[in-house]
């Protein structure tokens, strides 16, 4: 089962995708599987950060931001030094996550969430998830 999750973003944030995730995941009826999180973009990633001091996920994106910096010495600029800065990270941190699905809930540790990581917005985004039950013994 894959399902589309369209999401508006305002700026370069990270935005929580885990309730999506876990509807997903509860509707999919699986309770043993993989579940497979995908952001079609080349300028935006997806990450598992602490969610408890909403600070923590400003220092995240902050960090990025200082890593590598929007700057209009990048050879390529599609639209703008941040659209170049955004192929980068996303290239660093990645557009794809999977997870392990057991007793029917996404397996994650008690501080952990999913988020989606905008590095060139505002932009109407999406997100994909696919769950995947494991195979039946013996099928």
């Amino acid at each position: 089962m894959t399902s589309r999750h369209p999401l508006q973003t305002n700026g370069n944030e990270a935005y929580d995708i885990q309730p999506e995730i876990n509807d997903a995941v509860t509707e999919s009826g699986v309770q043993e599987g993989l579940v497979t999180i995908v952001a079609p973009h080349t300028t935006a990633a997806l990450g598992i950060i602490s969610y408890h001091d909403p600070l923590g996920l400003e220092d995240v994106m902050d960090e990025f931001q200082r890593l590598v910096p929007a700057r209009i010495t990048f050879k390529h600029e599609h639209d703008t030094p941040q659209d170049a800065a955004g192929h980068v990270l996303s290239t660093m941190v990645g557009p794809t996550l999977t997870l392990i699905v057991t007793g029917g809930e996404v397996l994650l540790g008690h501080s952990q969430k999913v988020f989606f990581l905008e590095f060139d917005g505002p932009r109407r985004r999406q997100f994909f998830v696919k769950v995947t039950a494991d195979p039946t013994p013996g099928a």
